[in-house]
């Protein structure tokens, strides 16, 4: 099964797969835009070592051809093969993009992915959608890096300016020339897809000349009546045909802003209807859904639900009653009025339904889900809830420590949706390390997580907590905060007050730290901030702040 992973998450290529000859599929839309999809070969300051390892519709494959554009395939608007073991020393990162190819802001895209692929099986996926950007052209999808061994780190970052700016910021040149047509592979990887028959590739050359006339000829005269034949005038000379001309410019941007060419014959994805209207195609020609597979859908023939059209749900708020189907035809915008707020399904463990809304899959995972008794608003299909207990050693310690959690167990095969009290909640996927958060900040985890009592070192917190919770493994805790919440690199310079720091890194050091000074107690009044933490430790750990005090 491919790990999902989000925005920031990274991870060794050896921990996904053994392989080192992968395949990196780009899906990305939007209505009414068109996408350059590239990779930057990059050395260690992130710099192109070369401006061959620039791939992109125009240069399709690196000088040692260890990376490769393959074009449009398996739903994937743009797939590249990388060869780790064949890609030279000169080259540290390799970043894949998406630029929007005329006027068009990232905000405007719908669901999307970039996906690693090693020997025909999927095996991490990251998606986004529109709503994380806002007027960003261009975005930064994920990126193969090598630190000791290559890792991928899902990256989401958006980009202000175009497909140029974003080769200027790599450190390229932008050339104005005439594109020339990519080249095509003879045959497609084994690892990938099969690819359609390609078509001709399209002619850039100038065009044909026009015809030339034939050379004119000056008819001889009749002879005169005296007999003498009056010698025929010289032929007039015929001009040289007029050179061809130029052909005009195929584009007036540089070349890598060109519209890029599809290869392989493959069918672009429908553009997305406007919002609110989703697009009515057959069946048959309906593109796969976000964390579908192409192919899998609704078979042709099913049913239509509460007997209304085929592939159309039944109308919102409106149940069929007893023995009798509703009608078929719903309000005109009633449908419309609500569809931004429907339910987002990803295919993933754990899908964010808004700021203030945790949507868990039990199907994706047959691990039980742990959450806050009470949390749970609504769910799907056939769940069961049980008392998760503590034990009596565990309710001593929780009582004592301020780190209790009432915990309540959600098994079965269906969808469970959880929130509390309008906070914001973030899933923070853990691969093998460790987090530490207040248990009044943990809404819902994975089972299989370890989570554990720990102590804060130092003399004690007025009015505060010594403890907090430490989850440990592999799964996906989820955090809730009040309000937008701030990540801070830790340094030996960073404080933090108790009672607004929400988690951090569970490799930190955490201290605390006192302001309360002798001569300051002489005076009346008090700052309110005497007592805070301070965290130490090395480069990559992090703390995160709400902008709320417990």
């Amino acid at each position: 099964m491919a790990r999902q992973f989000q925005r920031g998450h990274k991870a060794r290529i050896s921990d996904l797969t053994a392989g080192t000859d992968l395949y990196v599929g780009v899906q990305i839309a939007g209505a009414g835009l068109t996408f350059d999809i590239s990779c930057f070969g990059l050395d260690a300051d992130e710099q192109l070592s070369d401006d061959r390892y620039f791939i992109f519709f125009n240069q399709p494959k690196s000088p040692e051809e260890s990376i490769q554009l393959l074009g449009a395939q398996a739903g994937d608007t743009e797939s590249f093969r990388i060869t780790l073991d064949r890609i030279p020393a000169t080259v540290q990162k390799l970043s894949f993009t998406a630029t929007i190819d005329g006027a068009g802001q990232m905000s405007q895209i719908g669901p999307g992915y970039i996906r690693i692929v090693a020997g025909g099986d999927e095996v991490v996926r990251y998606a986004f959608t529109g709503s994380e950007f806002t007027t960003e052209r261009a975005v930064m999808l994920g990126d193969f890096y090598l630190k000791d061994v290559w890792r991928f780190a899902a990256v989401g970052q958006g980009f202000d300016g175009g497909l140029d700016a974003l080769l200027r910021n790599f450190g390229g040149e932008v050339a104005d020339e005439e594109p020339t047509a990519p080249q095509q592979s003879a045959a497609p990887p084994a690892f990938a897809p099969p690819a359609a028959a390609p078509d001709p590739a399209p002619s850039f050359g100038a065009p044909a000349a026009p015809p030339q006339a034939p050379p004119v000829r000056t008819p001889e005269p009749a002879p005169s009546s005296g007999g003498t034949a009056t010698p025929p005038p010289l032929p007039t000379p015929t001009p040289p045909p007029l050179p061809a001309p130029a052909p005009p410019p195929m584009h007036s941007a540089p070349t890598m802003a060109a519209p890029m060419h599809l290869q392989g014959g493959a069918t672009p994805p429908p553009a997305p209807a406007p919002y609110a209207q989703p697009p009515q195609l057959p069946q048959q020609q309906q593109p796969p859904q976000f964390g579908q597979f192409p192919g899998q859908g609704q078979p042709t023939g099913a049913p239509a639900p509460y007997g209304g059209p085929p592939g159309q749900p039944a109308p919102y708020g409106q149940s069929a009653p007893y023995g009798q189907h509703p009608p078929t035809i719903a309000v005109p915008g009633l449908q419309a009025a609500f569809q931004k707020y429907r339910e987002t399904d990803t295919g993933q463990r754990w899908t964010p339904q808004n700021k203030y809304l945790m949507r868990a899959d039990l199907t994706v995972s047959d691990t039980p889900v742990l959450a806050r008794q009470g949390s749970m608003v609504m769910y799907q299909g056939k769940v069961d809830f049980s008392y998760k207990g503590a034990g009596f050693a565990g309710r001593i310690v929780g009582h004592a420590t301020g780190q209790e959690m009432q915990l309540m167990r959600c098994t079965g095969r269906g969808q469970v949706f959880f929130a509390e009290n309008s906070t914001h909640l973030h899933p923070i996927e853990l691969q093998g390390d460790g987090i530490c958060v207040s248990a009044e900040n943990v809404l819902a985890f994975d089972e299989t997580l370890q989570y554990e009592v720990r102590r804060i070192e130092g003399h004690g917190i007025p009015g505060g907590a010594l403890f907090t919770m430490q989850f440990q493994g592999t799964g996906t805790v989820i955090v809730k905060t009040h309000g937008v919440p701030v990540v801070l690199p830790v340094t030996p310079t960073t404080f933090a007050d108790c009672n607004a720091v929400v988690a951090w890194s569970s490799a930190s050091q955490v201290i605390v730290s006192s302001q309360v000074r002798l001569r300051q107690n002489a005076y009346a009044g008090d700052s309110g901030e005497s007592v805070n933490l301070q965290f130490r430790g090395a480069p990559g750990n992090f703390i995160i702040v709400q902008p709320y005090e417990v």
